[in-house]
């Protein structure tokens, strides 16, 4: 049995001072909510923004490709793709948004300029080439915000779980018990004040 449920003033305090604690938790955790559902809201809009212009980047980027191909011959193409060298400029930090840790991915660009001979090459190569660079920083925005976006989906989870929790057990509980205390001492004060009248009434007819 919990012992918080006897009918004492000391339990109806601790009671009414869980019942207080537990509102203001699931006040909180209801903010909470709110606030990391606005965050995946917009994270949503930005992904399906940059996912729209990766599709166009990487038409135009396959179309430069295959062009410089024709134009160049595939192994002529492959040889020069071999000549760039390796990008190795990502960095992963995090921010926190409520308690969630929150990806950010910054890349520091290679210094600008062609790493094969501009005389020997036409302009379809060097379309190709800055396409896929922006698909490059395309693909790296997106996998930043997809993952931003699921890390808070899981967050609004677990924090609408414990919101419910809070509302419909631990809230009406302790709501429940402040009552039903509050009732039995208001009972035992009548049957005192009514034992104390009957005491009084035989005293004076004595």
């Amino acid at each position: 049995m919990n012992q918080n449920a006897f009918p004492t003033k000391g339990n109806l305090m601790i009671c009414k001072n869980s019942l207080a604690l537990a509102r203001q938790g699931y006040a909180l955790m209801d903010k909470k909510r709110n606030i990391l559902i606005r965050e995946l809201t917009g994270l949503v809009e930005q992904a399906k923004g940059i996912q729209s212009e990766i599709d166009e980047t990487f038409t135009n980027a396959y179309r430069a490709l295959q062009k410089a191909n024709i134009e160049h011959g595939l192994s002529t193409v492959e040889d020069i793709s071999k000549t760039i060298p390796v990008d190795d400029g990502v960095r992963l930090k995090y921010r926190s948004i409520m308690g969630t840790d929150i990806p950010l991915v910054e890349w520091e660009k290679m210094p600008e300029g062609l790493h094969y001979s501009f005389f020997d090459t036409r302009e379809s190569l060097d379309q190709a080439k800055l396409y896929f660079d922006r698909v490059k920083e395309l693909t790296l925005r997106l996998a930043m915000v997809e993952n931003s976006a699921y890390r808070l989906a899981a967050n609004i989870r677990k924090t609408q779980k414990r919101a419910n929790a809070l509302k419909n057990i631990t809230i009406p509980m302790y709501d429940t018990l402040v009552k039903d205390i509050s009732n039995a001492l208001e009972e035992k004060d009548r049957e005192e004040f009514t034992r104390l009248k009957v005491i009084k009434r035989q005293q004076g007819g004595e």
